[in-house]
């Protein structure tokens, strides 16, 4: 599984203005909802659940929200840059802009746990986060994404 077969570019938004954590989810959830064509109220549901048991705010201005869902075929992703950092109950108490989102089928195995893996790797890379935060586009995030990801099988 490689980053390009999670991450549509359709599922990538930057300058999203969410103010708070709740927000920030109910907005990955609508994106999910239109590019998966699932129920968003489902989504942010799962989403809320899963923080609910803990935060997935992973260090570094980086969440990884993820949750397994009803309907979904196989694992998706959602990429969200936020316009001002939010608090989001982080390892490190860092305010969070990058948010990576996950969702897997609701009978996945070990598949949801080896994305969460590869992505958490990929987002912990100092250089990647900074060109993330600069990018311009969807396109431009997107080709960040897979090409680290592809350029760094070690990753994996």
């Amino acid at each position: 599984m490689n980053i390009g077969e999670l991450l549509d570019r359709t599922a990538i938004s930057l300058r999203v203005g969410a103010t708070d954590k709740h927000k920030a989810l109910a907005v990955i959830a609508e994106m999910a909802a239109r590019s998966f064509s699932l129920d968003a109220g489902d989504v942010l549901d799962a989403l809320l659940e899963r923080e609910a048991a803990g935060s997935t705010g992973v260090g570094h201005g980086v969440a990884v929200p993820h949750a397994r869902l009803d309907g979904l075929g196989r694992m998706r992703g959602v990429f969200i840059r936020l316009e001002s950092p939010i608090e989001f109950g982080s390892v490190d108490d860092q305010p969070v802009d990058l948010l990576f989102a996950l969702f897997a089928p609701a009978n996945a195995g070990a598949e949801h746990l080896r994305a969460l893996a590869k992505v958490s790797r990929l987002l912990r890379q100092a250089g990647l986060r900074e060109h993330l935060r600069k990018a311009t586009s969807a396109d431009a995030l997107h080709a960040l994404l897979v090409q680290d990801a592809a350029v760094r099988p070690s990753a994996a």
